[in-house]
């Protein structure tokens, strides 16, 4: 990086990262001894088990389930599984079949040797993990052939509810300029523990995440990617409840952004702490290895909290987010970690303060293809204002080369976009980025003025927030409700019953595997 236009303190960066190394590295002591439901189901559909049972259960949850109502779960799916295919010579999908009818107990049959057990698991585990590294092949083919839009990446959402009307409107922002295009799930899914089956046509503010969702959509996609000449990504919520198995369904259909944070959850959705700490790594670790870029919700800070006094929390989370997802084996080329323009805009010098938290930002994290989230809490009625508000946004993120843009729209306090709205915003963004398109490299900041102030205010800030999280432990410091104005027990909230500490016959080759990288 070169000198910092904001005057940072580069060794109180480096500082600030090694106090979000000495946080991960514990919370990666506590991750490596457990293992949840979610891990765990994701591994069954690594593994190819899909489908549903005649109750429509889905099939990974009736496997994990008969695992754990025979207290079993510590042991892993993979022992259990690789132990039935010794002892019947089925494949996973048929002995997952043969559960579902109720036609044996998978922890009841004779126990062979670990060392075959292992060895009859792996043919399986290369073949999943073959899958994947083509479809990054796939992907990597479009991008040489095709070529993408230039970054800022224009994201922006579609959110019917059917499946099928998504696409079309997908396909419609692909064709006014989108470069981007993220599925919103439908409300509440975040706190299913399964992941509902096949094509859905009907969801409240959103669309579910589901696999033959994922299909249809990354279809719909590579049929206008070809027509415009130019890969369009697909984005979906790896986030909630079965956080690595829909991390595991995106790798397998071949998407390239999800939303994936190791605290949004815990703060947002009241899951529990521990479960979402231990689900977050396996997730990461599969998207690393996908080639996914993860989009971290840093920006959800800040519809809770004041945007100005709390802007430290956002910059602490996300160096967090980064040794996270760094221990996950991810590249910081992968990292969508996330901030927000939430300034009250009746603030003084507003536009300021968000010039320099969105070049702070760049400048700590220079290889990261941040994702750079819209005005929405001071949203109104008023379009014309609404459409002025998200103008001033993407003048800051071309100013401050942000990598991913989530446009905002300027009917956003009002209902969910139109194609007309998303056609105004990917217009106001495309002009304002030609026409500032290199303000960045032109304007330099008035040494300590108003925008060197308030970087280097804000980065001091986040590192007396990290020591203070470094004494007391991620954990503890989620009690305290140091993120958010929002405090979560460590033993409350949804899901720690699907958390166990694994056994000494525990097994997992996919994390050494995929961790090793895409070669």
């Amino acid at each position: 990086m070169k000198t910092s236009k904001l005057g940072l303190d580069q060794k109180k960066i480096e500082s600030a990262r090694q106090i979000a190394k000495n946080i991960a590295d514990e919370v990666q002591d506590f991750v490596n001894q457990y293992t949840t439901v979610a891990v765990e189901r994701s591994l069954c559909r690594l593994l190819g088990i899909d489908g549903v049972n005649s109750n429509d259960i889905p099939l990974p949850n009736v496997v994990i389930d008969q695992i754990q109502e025979n207290k079993s779960l510590s042991e892993g799916i993979l022992f259990f599984l690789g132990n039935a295919i010794l002892e019947t010579g089925l494949n996973p999908q048929q002995i997952a079949e043969k559960i579902a009818n109720e036609d044996f107990n998978i922890c009841k049959l004779p126990i062979r040797d670990k060392a075959s057990i292992e060895k009859a698991i792996m043919p399986y585990v290369n073949a999943s993990v073959e899958k994947i590294k083509k479809n990054v092949a796939i992907r990597n083919e479009y991008l040489s052939r095709l070529g993408e839009g230039s970054k800022p990446y224009i994201y922006v959402i579609v959110a019917t509810g059917n499946i099928y009307e998504d696409a079309i409107q997908a396909q419609a922002a692909a064709r006014q300029g989108a470069d981007i295009i993220a599925v919103i799930r439908t409300t509440g899914q975040s706190l299913l523990d399964y992941v509902p089956y096949g094509a859905t046509t009907e969801g409240f503010g959103g669309t579910f995440a589901t696999q033959e969702n994922f299909k249809i959509m990354r279809a719909a996609l590579d049929e206008v990617g070809e027509e415009v000449g130019r890969y369009i990504r697909l984005c979906n919520y790896c986030s909630g409840l079965c956080m690595p198995e829909i991390a595991a369904m995106g790798a397998i259909e071949r998407l390239d952004v999800m939303l994936n944070d190791a605290l949004y959850g815990i703060l947002f959705r009241d899951i529990n702490q521990q479960r979402t700490i231990v689900d977050q790594y396996f997730s990461r670790v599969i998207n690393g290895f996908a080639g996914v870029i993860i989009n971290t919700g840093e920006d959800n800070y800040l519809t809770t909290a004041d945007a100005y006094e709390q802007a430290h929390t956002v910059l602490a989370s996300d160096l967090i987010n980064e040794q996270l997802a760094l221990l996950a084996g991810m590249p910081e080329e992968q990292m969508g970690l996330g901030h927000a323009f939430e300034m009250d805009p009746e603030m003084e010098n507003g536009f300021l303060y968000e010039l320099a938290q969105a070049q702070m930002t760049r400048e700590i994290f220079p290889k990261a293809p941040l994702k750079y989230m819209p005005p929405t809490k001071f949203m109104t009625g008023n379009i014309f204002k609404g459409h002025i508000q998200n103008a001033l946004f993407n003048v800051v993120s071309i100013w401050t080369q942000q990598g991913i843009q989530l446009l905002g729209m300027l009917t956003e306090a009002i209902h969910t976009p139109f194609i007309s709205d998303r056609y105004l915003a990917i217009e106001n963004a495309k002009y304002v980025f030609n026409n500032l398109k290199n303000i960045g490299d032109e304007v330099e900041f008035k040494e300590n003025g108003i925008i060197q102030k308030r970087a280097q205010e804000v980065l001091n800030n986040a590192h007396a927030l990290l020591s203070e999280i470094d004494k007391v432990g991620l954990f503890d410091a989620l009690e305290k409700g140091l993120f958010a104005d929002t405090k979560r027990s460590k033993t409350g909230g949804k899901g720690l019953a699907g958390v166990v500490q694994k056994s000494e016959n525990y097994f997992n080759p996919f994390i050494e595997i995929m961790k090793g990288g895409n070669k």
